[in-house]
């Protein structure tokens, strides 16, 4: 049984890589592909001062050569290289310094999106077709259909602007709320329906009427076996909302001015920095990749029954 699940972590790990391995590849020749350069759109830049400069961060070399050179600084030393347009910064310290407020910002998101939306989901399942469930439908149904940019701009404009209840600048003091709200909102509505679906249909199986046979207690059958059992589709969704914060907050961080990783792939690829553009694209890729791994592993947890393959 324990070979089985290291044969399973062992062949998702070494996709993951494949995985990350692909995206490198694809980002960095089709970025590449694109016309123009990091230092045409420079001011007084001759045709020399531009050979130069390419010169100095081998972006005169053949492609392949690059190529190579660049997986093997980051297989070997994890180097990225230095900004092209941040003059003297490296990109895996630009990339951190970003991360520390994109994290941050993620995390909570994610944790508000799943706890509102599990409580959510359950009372819609457990009142059924009564106000309160069509209550909780209709607001979840207008949060997953409207996208993540009118939202974040709806609510700077209302409790920002409007009200001025609440900062706009994501860089004030609490200023990553509206930001940490945008993002949260669609998962949630999203982990809302799911749950109450996933929970409408735990409660018709027989362990629960058998439970309710036996004289178990209604908290108990709610608590210890239905939102328990009905927690795996959530799961399941974890890894796709993970990944959609993580996209989503590229826009968010460029509305309310946030001081995040986002903000800074953002402008990377209007300034084409390139070793920015990959460094960037390599760190979001991988933490998708990692926290899906996490994701699957996690369904041996929930439910121990699950056997891997």
């Amino acid at each position: 049984m324990r070979s089985n699940t290291l044969k399973y972590i062992l062949k998702r790990v070494l996709l993951s890589i494949f995985t990350v391995w692909v995206v490198i590849t694809i980002t960095f020749f089709v970025m590449h592909a694109v016309p123009g350069g990091p230092f045409v759109g420079e001011k007084a830049t001759t045709p020399a001062v531009q050979a130069a400069m390419e010169a100095k961060y081998g972006l005169d070399k053949p492609l392949l050569v690059q190529y190579g050179t660049y997986l093997k600084d980051i297989v070997t030393k994890f180097d990225f290289g230095p900004s092209l347009k941040q003059r003297g910064r490296m990109v895996i310290d630009i990339i951190f310094d970003g991360m520390k407020t994109s994290v941050y910002l993620g995390v909570l998101a994610a944790a508000l999106s799943t706890f509102v939306g599990v409580i959510l989901g359950a009372i819609a399942a457990l009142r059924r077709n009564k106000l309160i469930d069509r209550v909780i439908m209709v607001i979840t149904t207008a949060f997953v259909s409207m996208p993540s940019f009118i939202m974040g701009s709806l609510l700077l404009a209302l409790f920002a602007i409007r009200l001025q209840w609440l900062p706009a600048n994501g860089a004030a003091t609490g200023g990553l709320i509206l930001p940490i709200t945008t993002l949260a909102l669609y998962p949630m509505a999203y982990i809302t329906r799911l749950t109450r679906s996933s929970m409408l249909d735990v409660l018709g199986q027989d362990y629960i009427r058998t439970a309710r046979a036996k004289g178990l207690s209604g908290p108990r059958i709610i608590y210890g076996h239905a939102l328990k059992n009905s927690l795996i589709p959530v799961l399941t969704y974890i890894g796709p909302m993970l990944a959609y914060i993580v996209t989503g907050s590229l826009v968010v961080e460029q509305i309310f001015a946030v001081p995040g990783i986002g903000r800074q792939f953002v402008s990377s690829i209007t300034n084409r920095d390139y070793p920015m553009i990959m460094g960037t694209t390599i760190i979001l890729a991988a933490l998708i990749v990692v926290m899906n791994l996490l994701t699957d592993i996690l369904y041996k947890v929930v439910d121990p029954r699950i056997q891997f393959e």
